[in-house]
């Protein structure tokens, strides 16, 4: 079964991508130019739907529970997963007024023009079909919009109530254009709301770039929160890690040894011990991977700074 940090990370990537679908189907509806072959995309019976995925890995993750005495357990969570299940009903009906609209109107209108007499009646029950279609659409299109901006609400306030998941942030952070779209008030705003100050977004961003190995990543995210609260000295810590272990998987060995000293020399916090276990790990080999006679030098200070690193790890 799908894990919860990695569940959250894909149902925000999917209602931000089907967000800005229904976006561009409203106002294709309002100009009068929506095709089903837009919506169809959006909304379907199997994975290649967005929205159809984004239901049902809802189901899965946030599916209802019920309680010894059987009454639904009421939680943030299956209550998204109650306002995405109706959201996808509602655009399949959606879809289905539109499919009528485009496509079973004009086969219709075609078939009646060589229908004899005894098919009149049938057509005329066609015909009443048919001419409540518009009004059905409209007020699909109507509920759908209602839908969807529940749903953007009950994902706002579940992503607060899971911040401690710093996946959460990265997704928010590698998608800035998308959540745009969906909140206007832009990712720096959302971070905010969700961790108290939008750098300790970013911040949350970085540490899982950097719990992955993804060294460059982390680097973009914390550069930018250097250059806008130059005053965290967290930040700038990390960025000597970051640069540190970067430099030693390019091969740049001088320049490893002389970040992560610096990083070192910053004081890693209590919550550090992973990663200084790995920047051990990195240094330790060191003597593996360059001649001895060429790089006595840098072997001395690389033999220095992981004699360091161990006294750290206790052992």
């Amino acid at each position: 079964m799908q894990s919860l940090r990695s569940g959250m990370v894909d149902i925000i990537r999917d209602f931000l991508a089907a967000h800005q679908m229904f976006v561009e189907i409203f106002t294709r509806f309002r100009e009068g130019s929506l095709r089903f072959e837009a919506v169809r995309r959006l909304v379907g019976d199997d994975e290649s739907s967005v929205l159809y995925r984004l239901k049902e890995r809802c189901h899965t993750i946030f599916g209802p529970e019920v309680t010894e005495a059987g009454e639904l357990e009421m939680r943030r969570e299956a209550i998204l997963d109650l306002t995405v299940g109706s959201l996808f009903h509602e655009s399949m009906k959606l879809r289905e007024n539109l499919y009528q609209q485009e496509i079973y109107l004009p086969r219709v209108e075609a078939l009646q023009k060589q229908a004899d007499a005894e098919a009149g009646e049938l057509f005329g029950e066609f015909e009443k079909i048919l001419a409540a279609v518009s009004m059905r659409l409209e007020e699909a299109v109507r509920e759908t919009q209602a839908l969807l901006d529940q749903t953007r609400k009950q994902l706002r306030l579940l992503m607060v109530h899971h911040r401690e998941n710093g996946l959460i942030a990265r997704c928010l952070y590698e998608r800035e254009e998308q959540v745009l779209v969906a909140f206007p008030d832009g990712v720096d705003a959302l971070l905010a709301e969700i961790y108290g100050d939008f750098t300790e977004g970013y911040m949350k961003a970085a540490h899982s770039y950097l719990e992955s190995a993804y060294f460059t990543e982390a680097l973009c995210v914390l550069h930018r929160v250097a250059s806008i609260s130059p005053e965290r000295a967290d930040a700038g810590r990390l960025v000597d890690y970051a640069q540190g272990m970067s430099a030693f998987l390019a091969g740049d060995y001088p320049s490893s040894v002389d970040r992560l000293a610096d990083w070192l020399e910053a004081g890693p916090s209590a919550e550090e011990q992973g990663r200084v276990k790995l920047a051990f790990s990195a240094i330790s080999g060191v003597k593996n991977l360059v001649d001895a006679e060429q790089n006595a030098e840098l072997l001395a200070g690389a033999q220095d700074l992981a004699d360091r690193l161990k006294l750290l790890l206790g052992s």
